[in-house]
């Protein structure tokens, strides 16, 4: 089929772009700034096109600008950006009016589980919102896959648990660290995308898509410490809103701020799989689910990043990942190989970067501090005007 991925250059997106030539379908790969798809390792086996979501007059210039598509995974969000809640819907009804004139017959929707309560986060608000816009008069069946946590490196939630389970001593456990949660490895997130492309075998409807064991936030950390052979202290507390958390968390880990504050936000509800109909209607992938544990010791196994296309597991970390992604051994190596010469290397390391790669206390507080004050010479840099 002619496939259109809307948000290809993000972490879910890049890896679907791979699993779709992979199954043989021909993909045009959108993005607000084509250009910059080239940094993709499959950007030659793709069809860019510039897409900005949030214009409809763009968005209707796309599609005709690509001709014929059966199918448009829409992937975009503007989570962590002010007022996004507005501008994600505005973005969804404008590709969808466009799908439609377009003859598209199918839009793929991920988005996240939503909570039964009558209060929710407005990330979580916004997903459910994003389903409804999508859905025109007129318009191409809907698929919605909901999911919660993606595991795998470079995935936002998974990079905010490695760095607090790797820079904190003390983990604290709020009493909403229990609530229900049921992750989903990247690989298995993938394998569901490609089979909601084939309308024979996926109805259009709203499905649930988790991994092969149930799980909450507390488990989830405790098993990224264990696989990671982290030793850690566990305190529970009492009182410690996710409001609060977010604003602590944002200080101590180098993922864009408000980002994180968004994603902690919705921890303050069980985000588990209410339905499984659609491993009835489509096989597990070869070996079955992954657990926690198993993707958790996927992400971990990667080594230096590789081009999306030619990762030997989606789980690993890819070139084109954000340039926070990786943790912090991975990240200030990457910054001693760019700045330091091979010779001065060895050198570099004796004179303290044993200390920020190693992940103790001592370490993390020492990385905590690089990111702050890296932030704050930001900020001068920018009031400045250099």
């Amino acid at each position: 089929m002619r496939i259109l991925v809307t948000g290809a250059s993000g972490y879910v997106g890049s890896r679907l772009v791979t699993g779709l030539l992979d199954a043989g379908h021909e993909v045009i790969a959108a993005s607000r700034k084509p250009d910059g798809l080239a940094a993709y390792g499959w950007y030659d086996d793709v069809i860019p096109v510039a897409l900005d979501a949030s214009d409809r007059t763009a968005a209707a210039t796309a599609f005709g600008a690509v001709g014929p598509v059966d199918v448009v995974y829409y992937l975009v969000h503007g989570i962590g950006e002010p007022g996004f809640r507005a501008k994600d819907n505005a973005s969804a009804r404008n590709v969808a009016e466009a799908a439609r004139d377009n003859g598209v017959s199918r839009i793929v929707y991920l988005g996240g589980f939503v909570p039964d309560e009558d209060e929710l986060s407005e990330h979580l608000v916004s997903r459910a919102e994003v389903a409804e816009h999508l859905r025109v008069p007129d318009g191409p069946e809907l698929v919605w896959l909901r999911a919660a946590v993606v595991l795998g490196a470079g995935s936002t939630s998974f990079e905010l648990i490695r760095y607090l389970a790797d820079r904190l001593p003390v983990i604290p456990l709020p009493a909403w660290a229990d609530n229900k949660m049921d992750p989903i490895s990247v690989r298995d997130v993938v394998h569901y995308l490609v089979a909601a492309a084939d309308a024979d075998r996926l109805p259009a409807g709203d499905y649930d898509v988790a991994g092969a064991d149930e799980s909450s936030y507390r488990d989830v950390l405790m098993t990224y410490l264990s696989v990671a052979h982290r030793r850690r202290i566990p305190l529970p507390l009492r009182g410690f809103g996710t409001g609060l958390a977010s604003k602590v968390s944002g200080l101590l880990v180098p993922v864009p701020s408000g980002l994180t504050g968004d994603l902690v936000a919705s921890l303050d509800y069980p985000m588990y799989a209410s339905e499984s109909r659609i491993r009835d209607l489509v096989p597990d992938p070869p070996g079955g689910l992954l657990t926690v544990r198993e993707a958790i010791g996927r992400a971990l196994s990667g080594g230096t990043p590789r081009p999306v296309n030619r990762l030997t597991d989606p789980h690993h970390l890819a070139d084109t990942d954000p340039d926070w992604a990786g943790g912090d051994v991975a990240r200030i190596r990457l910054l001693g190989a760019a700045t330091v010469s091979a010779d001065g290397w060895e050198q570099f390391e004796r004179l303290g970067a044993s200390l920020l790669l190693s992940s103790g206390p001592a370490a993390g507080a020492v990385r905590v501090g690089w990111d702050i004050a890296a932030a704050a010479v930001a900020r001068v840099n920018n009031h400045l005007g250099r």
